[in-house]
């Protein structure tokens, strides 16, 4: 008998069992050798089946009782990951504080305002897990993005806010149709680090720079008085509403639109899935997707901003939300158009993004992938964007 038995509730690591079996079989194998090649056989499926079961001995002094489990080793990186991430935005968090308290261009910073930028990136993280909007590395990256935004503008986090969960809602909404005419389409979603980096990625390095030039807070858009911090708060801007709007039209327009989608390259009727396809009702959606995240940006400003009767107007921010929405889903259609491949797999009957055997050609080039085109659509929003913005920006 064992020396100890493991409870009946926990995982049950086998490797005991496995090397006893192994045991057991060599003589059978020994002996087939030896029939076939003479004597040692037996001596040599001996040695191959002792040699695991020391293996497996030495090796339990490192990880006792679930040390076969790869599990184990799953939900041990899962913890590490978790511990060293949280630590470094408890680190961020101190050098954030030490520099807003010592520097004299940036303004202190309340301790609620810490709390609230770790605990409720934290919370939504954990809930878009649950729910399998995120999978692991794209809540911990989430967390990460989550909290650079918040510190340095609640306008910054409601966007990012409305962005996640609209997009999270919308990508799960008719998931049944969607299944048949997405080869890629996951469950929930589940984003990944990749992800949540190419359509966050911009945001956050926007913000980083926000919080160095102006520090973390809330100002009035006013190109006249604050001209570079105006800058940077509408290309973060352009760069969320960009990616919700070509989210919205993804989601939306597949399912909802009656006409068959077009390439905006050749105006050719293509297949439902077609990247760089778009439609009306998908158009519309991205304007709404990215007036939705001007919205928020814009509600938050009235809340927060104190001293918006001496600013400049700051109802625009939703019109170029709108705008940012629309024009970044033609960016990204056009990019998906071109630079991404796309065929239609006669096997399965869906359009794919990676050519196979039965796959007829469509359109594009195997360049870059749909993170890519996320990503470059969002940099040339958040380049553009300001500048048109800052021709047609009210003055006070």
């Amino acid at each position: 008998m064992n020396g100890s038995v493991p409870p009946s509730g926990a995982p049950r690591c086998g490797g005991t069992e496995a090397a006893s079996g192994a045991v057991r079989a060599a003589p059978g194998r020994g002996s087939g050798r030896a029939g076939a090649g003479g004597r040692g056989g037996g001596d040599s499926g001996v040695a191959d089946a002792v040699r695991p079961v020391l293996s497996l001995q030495v090796f339990s002094f490192w990880i006792p009782m679930t040390y076969c489990e790869e599990d184990f080793f799953k939900e041990y990186l899962k913890m590490m990951a978790n511990i060293i991430v949280l630590n470094a935005l408890i680190c961020i968090s101190l050098v954030f504080w030490i520099v807003s308290m010592t520097a004299s261009t940036l303004r202190p910073i309340s301790p609620w305002r810490w709390l609230f930028s770790i605990l409720i990136p934290l919370t939504i993280a954990t809930q878009g897990f649950k729910k399998k909007s995120l999978d692991h590395s794209g809540a911990l990256g989430g967390l990460v993005v989550g909290f650079i935004l918040t510190v340095a503008n609640y306008s910054f986090f409601t966007s990012l806010f409305v962005f996640f969960v609209t997009s999270s809602k919308l990508t799960k909404w008719k998931k049944d149709i969607k299944k048949q005419i997405d080869s890629e389409y996951k469950e929930g979603g589940q984003r990944n680090w990749l992800q949540v980096l190419c359509n966050g990625g911009v945001p956050t390095e926007l913000a980083i720079l926000y919080m160095i030039e102006n520090g973390p807070g809330e100002i009035p858009i006013d190109f006249s008085k604050q001209y570079t911090a105006s800058w940077m708060c509408l290309s973060l801007l352009g760069a969320l509403a960009c990616s919700a709007g070509d989210t919205w039209a993804s989601e939306i327009g597949s399912v909802m639109s009656k006409s068959k989608p077009r390439l905006i390259t050749t105006w050719e009727k293509v297949p439902v899935g077609t990247n760089g396809a778009i439609t009306f009702v998908g158009l519309l959606s991205s304007l709404l997707g990215g007036m939705v995240v001007g919205i928020a940006y814009f509600i938050t400003q009235l809340i927060f901003v104190t001293d918006l009767e001496v600013s400049a107007p700051q109802w625009p921010i939703i019109v170029f939300g709108a705008a940012a929405g629309l024009l970044g889903s033609i960016v990204d259609s056009y990019l998906g158009a071109t630079m991404q491949y796309s065929g239609f797999d006669q096997n399965i009957g869906m359009v794919v993004n990676h050519q196979t055997k039965d796959s007829k050609h469509i359109s594009g080039k195997p360049i870059l992938d749909n993170n890519a085109v996320n990503l470059f659509s969002s940099i040339i929003i958040a380049l553009v964007f300001p500048g048109m913005a800052w021709c047609f920006w009210p003055r006070r």
